[in-house]
């Protein structure tokens, strides 16, 4: 009888510890396999910190979860650690309403963030602090089929470096395969538009890109910008690029993926995706660094893709939890895993160290790709990229007025024009609201 009261002790006293969990509610806006990958990551998390519970959610795309981030906060329902991409970083500082990770690390003496990608630190600091936790890093490279330069008698170890042997190659490949293969394929999407930006070294907006104070006016109509619209409106004019939807990344991928494009710019998350699908359908591709006009100055990547932000008006366990989940994210081994699976950089130094030693990056050169065209970049307002509270409103006002000048209803200064008068008005609007 004694046995069995112990035995029964025993079930309630790991019951009421199993009640005891903290539960963190983590959302996100990795579709496709990756909602997969996280929640498996999540439970492993789980198995090895028992008292904390992860419960995963995929909420949409950024902009998706973003609003749905700020109708939980009004709702009085936030999540504890939330997903939010780039350039989202201004709207959630301005919000007031997460525990900038810079607090949290000051007081975790375990923690060291020097371990950490300069580079990568310094798009998230806004006036000296972290706020966020990077995760998913990224920047724009390009994706070029080898096996159709072959064919058109390219040299497929040479992709083209500058905006004028972009448009030479896009020709000659459309002109070797009669049209059934086109040169270029490009996702309408402003992020290539910012990306291709920072690689001349100009700016978006005033205040030094909104680094040294917010910013006032738009500033992208200058002769980088023009230089963009006109390079990419030459092409579709002369028949030598094929541009998808608004922001269709899966319609870009597929475009060369099918073979139908010989060259796309995409982002470096898609590297893993792009080894896969070039074996099972039979074709040799590469990656490069991004082009540029052959007389601009020296500029860099862009940090892209997004961060973890821990949210704040919960209990302090449940805050605690919340940062023991976001540093595991952080830690090297998931870094890496991360990497692997994805073409995400990792934002460590240790977790590329451990890579480069491995021989990793011998065997998988395009996964370095990204990471050297980040590492390589010139270091200044402009490489950090843009800290705009209204950047969401600009973005579309630069894919409307592409689409524009893509349809013939305006040239490439009066879309880029227009293009920049819409994003200050935009600034403007954020400004009077904080």
């Amino acid at each position: 009888m004694k046995k069995l009261f112990v035995i029964l002790l025993l079930l309630v006293l790991v019951a009421s510890l199993g009640l005891a969990k903290v539960k963190v509610q983590f959302w996100h806006a990795m579709g496709g396999w990756r909602i997969d990958f996280l929640q498996q990551q999540a439970e492993k998390f789980n198995a090895t910190h028992p008292g904390i519970e992860v419960v995963v959610q995929y909420t949409g795309s950024y902009r998706d979860t973003l609003n749905k981030l700020i109708a939980a906060v009004q709702a009085g329902v936030a999540p504890h650690v939330v997903q939010i991409f780039d350039v989202g970083t201004q709207i959630m500082v301005d919000g007031g309403i997460a525990v900038p990770v810079g607090d949290l690390i000051a007081n975790d003496p375990t923690f060291d963030i020097g371990k950490f990608l300069p580079q990568v630190l310094s798009y998230y600091r806004i006036n000296g602090k972290l706020y966020s936790m990077p995760f998913n890093s990224s920047n724009a490279i390009l994706y070029y089929n080898k096996t159709l330069f072959k064919q058109a008698g390219l040299d497929p170890n040479k992709p083209p470096r500058t905006f004028e042997e972009f448009k030479e190659v896009a020709r000659q490949i459309t002109k070797a395969f009669e049209g059934n293969v086109v040169g270029f394929g490009f996702n309408l999407h402003s992020w290539f538009f910012e990306q291709l930006m920072a690689a001349q070294s100009a700016p978006m907006c005033d205040s030094n890109n909104g680094r040294t104070g917010r910013p006032t006016k738009a500033v992208f109509n200058n002769e980088a910008g023009l230089k963009i619209f006109t390079w990419l409106n030459d092409m579709y004019k002369e028949g030598t690029m094929i541009k998808t939807k608004v922001e269709d990344w899966t319609g870009a991928r597929n475009l060369f993926i099918s073979q139908k494009v010989a060259m796309l710019m995409s982002s470096t998350s898609d590297v893993k995706l792009m080894m896969d699908a070039s074996k099972q359908n039979n074709f040799e591709f590469g990656t490069a660094f991004l082009p540029k006009p052959a007389d601009a100055p020296a500029g860099g990547a862009v940090i892209g893709g997004a961060s973890l932000w821990i949210i704040d008006g919960h209990p302090d366990k449940e805050i605690q939890a919340a940062w023991e989940f976001v540093k595991w994210m952080a830690e090297p081994e998931q870094q890496i895993l991360w990497h692997q699976n994805t073409g995400y950089f990792p934002v460590r130094k240790d977790a590329v160290e451990q890579l480069l030693f491995s021989g990793y990056y011998k065997d998988y050169p395009d996964h370095l790709t990204a990471l050297m065209q980040l590492l390589l970049s010139e270091q200044n307002y402009n490489s950090r990229g843009a800290i705009i509270g209204a950047y969401p409103e600009i973005r579309s006002a630069i894919e409307q007025n592409l689409e524009k000048m893509f349809g013939g209803e305006l040239t490439p200064a009066e879309a880029l024009k227009k293009a920049e008068e819409a994003a200050t008005k935009a600034i403007k609007e954020y400004n009077e609201v904080y």
